[in-house]
């Protein structure tokens, strides 16, 4: 493992609406793990999102820790080429009209898309090109984005992330609003991500989004971590039913957990 954390959170709490959505939170992520942080609605689940993308900031108290591979202050651009992000907002903001190639290349810009003032060079195409075959729709990227199936979206937004060879891919519940057929087709590719040697830190409330190529889980709850340790640990009826507060049948389907 790489000696430098993806991540390292010390006693973080940060503030929004007046209120502590994370408190005295602590976390550490080593490369190459793969990790799940599951909780509930409310948790703080999207602060925690944010403080990685640099939206929030935690409060500056004595002994607090905030640092993202080794660094503690970041130009956001330069950020991107060490930790990708994959989030519903991020879909939402991207151009419906755009081609696939141009929204896997505004990647290289943090744009809705490709606009005439960007300067583009034949390593910004390949490196799209590439990403798109990674995600198997390379085939797709002459045609709008609004013109592909949900799923097919889904990993275009991905091989977006993927232009800079991030060592890590943070998932923000990535399989949210789509049909059976596009959640294998995400997690598919979330797992092969995972096997080709990319951190994958998952953020979600959906058990069967849990990829069996992650062993560790993280419990948050109320803004802070209340639990931390292997998958199969953490992934029972009686515990998943303290976190969510309601009683959970859980079963094991292919390396993946289906709460009922």
């Amino acid at each position: 493992m790489s000696e430098v954390p993806l991540l390292e959170l010390e006693r973080v709490s940060v503030l929004r609406g007046g209120r502590e959505a994370l408190s005295d939170f602590s976390l550490v992520v080593r490369y190459p793990e793969h990790v799940a942080i599951v909780g509930p609605n409310g948790a703080g689940k999207s602060t925690f999102l944010k403080l990685l993308s640099r939206e929030c900031y935690p409060v500056p108290t004595a002994g607090t820790v905030c640092r993202i591979l080794g660094r503690e202050r970041w130009n956001v651009f330069e950020l991107r080429e060490g930790l990708g992000i994959v989030s519903n907002d991020l879909v939402l903001s991207l151009d419906p009209a755009a081609s696939v190639r141009d929204v896997v290349l505004s990647g290289f810009f943090s744009s809705a898309s490709v606009e005439a003032f960007h300067e583009v060079t034949p390593a910004m195409r390949a490196a799209a090109d590439s990403a798109l075959e990674r995600l198997g729709v390379r085939h797709l990227a002459e045609r709008p984005l609004c013109a592909l199936s949900s799923g097919e979206a889904r990993r275009a937004t991905i091989a977006r992330a993927l232009v800079h060879a991030p060592k890590a891919l943070v998932f923000d519940e990535p399989c949210t609003s789509l049909d059976l057929g596009a959640r294998r087709e995400v997690r598919a590719a979330m797992s092969a991500l995972a096997r080709a040697g990319v951190s994958v830190l998952l953020v979600t409330h959906q058990l069967d989004e849990v990829i069996p190529e992650i062993e560790r889980v993280v419990f948050i709850k109320g803004g802070r971590v209340s639990a931390d340790g292997r998958k199969e640990e953490l992934f029972t009826a009686e515990r998943l039913g303290d976190l969510f507060g309601v009683a959970v049948d859980l079963e094991l389907r292919d390396g993946v957990y289906i709460a009922h």
